[in-house]
């Protein structure tokens, strides 16, 4: 017998064994960049599930506050974890994270479809995705860099980056958005109904801690007339408090990207900069660019822009990441 057919057999075998690692997507970046719209723009295009990995939205309630996406606005994608733990079951850790996205990620698998993790809590996605997570050490935290290279998956990372400051005042006006569209009367049912020290997680949802002050000194149920200019102070100093820090949240987003780009992760950036400054043009309209021409106009450029800038490099990175 040949000697060499020995080694050879075996390592042939153990090739042979080896798990391939599920491949997924993972699209990343700081609050406000889009994240989102590109999901769904992959999703579509590659039948895909969506795995939110937002630490707020994974809770039930406080759908506005929290920002989460409508149904009628997911284009039938199926979205898991979002809006799936009770906050009155404590905090939700990185660990309980891991584990249940993971059998998400398993279940999607199984039916033979992209799994797709989307969200800027980056500490989740941290725990999801490394082979061996610690959860006693904050890979974020201090100057050396402990996060781990070593992963689970086979990722295809995109960050979608925008400059700091544009996306500063696109993240102040998207507050007064918000405000407008009922988050201000969802956190005045929220304080009525519920003790926030009963929801450890979700009470620290931009918002909430903001308006904490306020909803002290004017609780639910009580006034109901004029507000004074005390009570409007006190109202606009939470607003203004709620628009720097989901700035500084941002900030602080950006900052474990590059941490985890510095620690190896191949995160594949698309500069959505040129994009966020239409769509505010065609948002800060007064109907939307829906109905007048100029606005329509508007609303295509954003859509040109988007298209060049972060799905057609997008689409790419993913199709060449299956083609692999």
């Amino acid at each position: 017998m040949d000697s060499s057919a020995g080694p050879t057999t075996t390592t042939s075998v153990h090739h042979f064994h080896r798990r391939q690692k599920d491949k997924i997507v993972v699209v990343m970046g700081a609050t406000g960049c889009g994240k989102t719209k590109l999901s769904l723009d992959v999703a579509t295009r590659f039948q895909s599930e969506i795995i939110n990995s937002d630490k707020m939205q994974v809770y039930k309630g406080l759908d506005i506050t929290t920002n989460k996406i409508p149904i009628h606005e997911r284009m039938g994608i199926p979205h898991h974890l979002l809006g799936f733990f009770n906050p009155e079951d404590g905090e939700v850790s990185p660990s309980e994270f891991r584990l249940t996205a993971r059998l998400a990620i398993s279940d999607i698998v199984l039916r033979q479809k992209l799994p797709m993790v989307v969200g800027g809590s980056n500490s989740f996605i941290h725990a999801l995705l490394v082979d061996r997570f610690n959860p006693a050490v904050d890979v974020f935290s201090g100057a050396s860099n402990q996060v781990s290279t070593q992963l689970s998956y086979n990722c295809c990372f995109i960050w979608v980056d925008v400059s700091f400051s544009l996306l500063c005042d696109y993240l102040c006006f998207r507050v007064d958005e918000m405000l407008e569209a009922g988050m201000f009367k969802e956190l005045l049912e929220y304080y009525r109904r519920v003790d926030p020290m009963s929801q450890p997680g979700l009470r620290k949802a931009i918002g909430v801690p903001e308006f904490e002050q306020y909803f002290k000194k004017y609780p639910p149920g009580t006034g109901g007339g004029e507000w004074d200019e005390k009570q409007r102070r006190a109202y606009e100093e939470a607003v203004t408090e709620i628009k720097e820090n989901t700035c500084q949240l941002a900030k602080r987003q950006i900052i474990k990207i590059m941490r985890l780009k510095g620690a190896g992760w191949d995160l594949k950036r698309v500069d959505a900069t040129e994009a966020l400054r239409e769509a505010m043009k065609v948002r800060m309209a007064s109907d939307g660019g829906k109905n007048n021409k100029k606005g329509k106009e508007k609303k295509k450029r954003w859509m040109d822009v988007w298209e060049r800038d972060v799905m057609e490099p997008s689409m790419k990175i993913v199709n060449r990441f299956l083609e692999e």
